[in-house]
């Protein structure tokens, strides 16, 4: 490599290059409610899985309560679908059902690292 105008073994150009800080992120926490107990809490984005289907009707996301041990499965609408999956929360699409009690294919999404919170 033939040196640099500057004399230093780095080629470009010779100024001071921008400095980036990185910054802890909290992880992301959603509160939730059972319906069993009527607790209230707050769950990290492991704690859920999300279920997209072909329709309204078959897209929902699920948690147990950290109280009772109940498992929770609640319908999720296009805005809870968006956080959700934003905050990381482990997506499961469903395709192809034959027959509404028996799947035919699935496949897990990565999760997404976002900064959000779900409220309700």
């Amino acid at each position: 490599m033939p040196p640099t105008p500057d004399g230093s073994d780095t080629p470009g150009p010779a100024y001071d290059a921008p400095q980036y800080e990185l910054t802890a992120v909290a992880p992301v926490r959603f509160k939730a409610a059972c319906p069993e107990c009527r607790a209230s809490f707050e769950l990290p984005a492991d704690a859920f899985l999300l279920a997209i289907g072909a329709s309204r009707r078959t897209t929902s996301y699920s948690f147990t309560c950290p109280d009772c041990e109940a498992s929770v499965r609640k319908p999720a609408g296009e805005r809870i679908v968006e956080l959700l999956s934003e905050g990381g929360v482990r997506t499961l699409r469903l395709h192809g059902v034959a027959h509404a009690s028996r799947i035919v294919a699935m496949s897990f999404c990565e999760p997404r690292s976002w900064d959000r919170t779900l409220s309700s």
